[in-house]
């Protein structure tokens, strides 16, 4: 099972087709912004003469990522749709599979179309809506990318609107309580318009970077694949324009890449990162992050120059999902691999657990494997609910249904299908996740307005503040406590006391801020009255 993306539309058109489409995009875009929204939808739509429910259903489909918005792949998807809706075709996600041969299908029928572009050049604007100068086009005409910045007033999509509403609400808030050096670095733009990530974890020799070949059906550049510990680094595997590995520390300070907040980790760390980039139509969609094999035994004696289990928290508050690989003769979970799964607190929702090689034991075997697993896995999670355990090899070479018969090979391709399915489901879900991230953040700052603040005012006005502080900090769970009574917050969300306490050691507590009941207000607003609207504002427009 493959991963499809939106940009397939595009190629499986003529070059006439596309050319017909662009300039369609560009009249419906009123904008000039590169989207199209709700409100230019529901005008441009409407010339296609279809219903409403069979407009609304098409808006779905083409809007799968649930942003607000239509881009140019996009677009394309929802016009191919109207002219099969024409067509007579059920509309449904599945119509553009295979019901009709892409190059052969016409573009729809739009009435009123043909005098809508006569007007617009009759008032002298090109395709693109940039004026023309002695009859001839701009140079912008000939661009993909609209001419036009995007204002912070403007919200033309749910991302937009989060990031409007973290600079102007939230963002005040994390900086006056130094939220970035006890919680989570500040947000940037490039963190609001990464793809969703996938983070592989798992000892050496579990299958994680064969797992990510698997998937894209190529070797990335920097690959190594063997029996020993082969990857020795934090590997991120994103689209590019070609195919090459970038140095840790030049993606650290790209202002196009999510990855400024690793810098706190130090050169020691960035030494041991690094990019590998390629063109390739999953990427486009997905970034994987391959990381080192977890240590056991001897060598996880051996001390890593850097903060793992820290990077590792870092990468997980970014992802979208985050595999935890096993290997049925590596079943032991290491002190290491503890403290790594104990660092993805509050991600749990994340975490979905792979036992990868599992053709490589016999039906009795694997049965025991299974059940050794799931022990091994609910007395480190430490949650009442069982873990979901996907079971199969994740390789290119077949399945030998000679060793595991062949019922567990059906077990194994459903197995597969399974988990590929979810992984299907990333880049639709990524715009939710985003929000549910943010969501998150916001509730986690106004806790940490709160503990900050009454640490403050814990303190005396004049003298023994030393002394003070070294009890507040001493008796930090005693005052979270405090907190939680006093503005009745639930205790699940207040943050590790040990890691709280390790922060503020380097602080003093009497140069915190007072609490600033007008910016917590702002932040309560947001989550009760705006997010709400901005989420009412970009849902399907055909929805009564």
């Amino acid at each position: 099972m493959e991963i499809a993306t939106n940009t397939s539309t595009i190629s499986s058109c003529s070059k006439e087709d596309q050319m017909i489409y662009k300039e369609w995009f560009n009249l419906a875009d009123s904008d000039g912004d590169g989207r199209i929204t709700g409100n230019d939808a529901t005008n441009f739509f409407a010339m296609s003469k279809l219903s409403r429910a069979e407009l609304k259903q098409i808006w779905a489909i083409a809007d799968s990522k649930r942003q607000g918005f239509l881009g140019l792949p996009e677009f394309v998807t929802a016009m191919q749709l109207v002219s099969l809706a024409q067509m007579g075709h059920e509309i449904t996600s599945e119509t553009l599979k295979g019901k009709v041969e892409m190059e052969s299908m016409k573009p729809p029928v739009m009435e009123g179309l043909d005098a809508l572009v006569a007007v617009t050049k009759y008032k002298g604007l090109t395709t693109n809506g940039h004026l023309e100068t002695n009859g001839s086009p701009s140079a912008q005409q000939f661009t993909s990318k609209p001419s036009k910045k995007l204002p912070l007033s403007a919200v033309t999509s749910i991302i937009d609107g989060l990031k409007k509403m973290y600079i102007e609400k939230l963002k005040p808030l994390e900086v006056t309580y130094c939220f970035n050096d006890f919680v989570s670095p500040l947000l940037t733009n490039s963190d609001f318009d990464a793809k969703p990530m996938v983070m592989l974890l798992g000892q050496y020799s579990t299958g994680k970077t064969t797992f990510i070949k698997h998937l894209l059906r190529c070797d990335y550049p920097g690959a190594h694949i063997g029996p020993e510990p082969t990857t020795d680094r934090f590997v991120v595997v994103m689209s590019g324009d070609d195919e090459r590995t970038i140095p840790g520390n030049t993606i650290a300070v790209r202002a196009d890449m999510p990855f400024n907040g690793l810098t706190t980790f130090g050169g020691a760390f960035l030494s041991k990162f690094e990019c590998s980039q390629m063109p390739h139509p999953l990427l486009d969609e997905i970034t994987f992050v391959d990381t080192p094999g977890v240590l056991s035994g001897e060598k996880q004696r051996t001390q890593r120059s850097y903060d793992f289990t820290g990077v590792i928290s870092w990468f997980a508050a970014k992802c979208d999902v985050i595999l935890l690989l096993f290997d049925p003769h590596k079943l032991d979970i290491s002190d290491e691999f503890k403290r790594v799964i104990t660092s993805l607190r509050g991600n749990e929702d994340k975490i979905r657990v792979v036992l990868n090689k599992a053709d490589q034991v016999g039906t009795q075997e694997l049965m025991r494997v299974y059940g050794a697993l799931m022990w091994s896995l609910g007395k480190v999670l430490n949650t009442p609910e069982v873990v979901r355990v996907y079971i199969g090899s994740f390789n290119d070479k077949p399945v030998d249904e000679a060793v595991i018969g062949p019922m567990w090979q059906e077990l194994f391709e459903k197995e597969q299908d399974n988990l590929l399915m979810d992984l299907v489901d990333i880049p639709k879900k990524a715009c939710d996740r985003r929000i549910n991230e943010f969501v998150k953040r916001a509730r986690a700052a106004k806790i940490h307005a709160y503990i900050i603040s009454h640490l403050k005012k814990e303190m005396p006005a004049m003298m023994g503040k030393a002394k003070a502080q070294r009890r507040l900090t001493d008796n930090l769970k005693d005052e979270f406590a405090k907190v939680q009574r006093e503005f009745h917050l639930p205790a699940g969300d207040f943050p590790n006391v040990e890691h709280f306490r390790e922060v503020l050691n380097g602080y003093s507590i009497d140069k915190f801020e007072k609490l600033k009941p007008k910016m917590i207000q702002a932040v309560d607003d947001m989550l009760s009255y705006e997010i709400p609207e901005l989420l009412k504002k970009f849902r399907n427009p055909y929805e009564y």
